[in-house]
């Protein structure tokens, strides 16, 4: 290790130094500093275009203090304006349209609500597609602008909450088994039909079945047979005029004159027949007509 020499003089004195000193220069010279200034300016030009870039993304992306494009940030959540397009799932508590416009869901294939519970599992779900509405609940229910429950559909029953329930197919309404209501009535001015095309039709009440036309005719056909049972009461034919027009006419009875009067008869077995009325019955209890 060099030692140091300090050498002291005083005025006047002249000292020569050594010729062989070294002298080191201090920095960065030659082909490193130019590769540094390369350095710098590709970094500044990187900067700039990364700046124009940014200005140029935010304003073509509609970047403003209250949001983005037609996405407005608000107090009550966010406002979309315009028609938008999700690519993937859209979670929302609300959603609900500006109060002079309607709220429109549309897509190529079909829209899907569903509703989850704390699991993540589907409780409910609204699938409208193509060919089908699918609704997938425990209970289905429409209710009137004052809440009032309008249609109700849950696994046991179907439940109508309207005055009338109407059904203006041209075919009516088909029932594959039984139908209980209060009341059955057809349009003003309309014929109300009850049909059935290949098994009977039965109509059964507790307290009795009412059958009236205000304006028109009671017409009951049937392939078979038609059976007015009462099983604890008395059949009546209440009417100014009861015609019975195709009765089998029995032969006429020997004494009195008929006067153009007849007497219905009964078989044994049920079946009436007309025998023409004389001063006494004329009824025979082994008539032709009966065997």
């Amino acid at each position: 290790m060099a030692g140091e020499q300090y050498l002291t003089a005083t005025e006047g004195t002249h000292i020569e130094r050594p010729e062989n000193q070294c002298v080191y220069k201090i920095g960065i010279y030659g082909w490193r500093k130019r590769c540094l200034y390369l350095l710098v300016l590709l970094l500044l030009i990187i900067l700039v275009v990364n700046l124009a870039l940014t200005i140029w993304i935010l304003k073509v992306m509609w970047f403003s203090p209250t949001g983005m494009g037609h996405l407005h940030v608000t107090k009550d959540g966010l406002r979309l304006e315009g028609e938008s397009e999700f690519l993937f799932p859209l979670y929302a508590k609300e959603i609900h349209s500006r109060v002079d416009s309607s709220l429109l869901l549309q897509s190529t294939q079909n829209v899907t609500v569903n509703a989850r519970n704390s699991e993540g599992e589907v409780t409910g779900r609204l699938k409208v597609g193509p060919q089908m509405v699918e609704v997938q609940s425990q209970k289905f229910q429409i209710n009137s602008k004052d809440g009032k429950s309008l249609f109700t559909v849950d696994e046991e029953e179907v439940v109508v909450g309207t005055d009338s329930l109407r059904v203006t197919g041209p075919e009516g309404a088909l029932f594959e088994h039984s139908v209980e209501t209060p009341l059955v009535t057809a349009d003003p001015f309309q014929d109300l039909r009850l049909e059935s095309p290949t098994r009977s039709l039965s109509m059964d009440a507790p307290r009795g079945v009412h059958i009236k036309a205000h304006a028109g005719e009671v017409e009951a056909l049937s392939q078979m047979d038609i059976v007015l049972h009462s099983s604890d009461g008395t059949l009546v034919l209440d009417a100014e005029t009861v015609c019975l027009p195709k009765l089998l006419q029995g032969t006429q009875a020997a004494s009195g004159s008929s006067q153009g009067l007849y007497e219905i008869c009964v078989c044994p077995d049920g079946k009436l027949y007309l025998s023409v009325a004389g001063t006494g019955t004329t009824c025979q209890e082994h008539s032709h007509i009966c065997l």
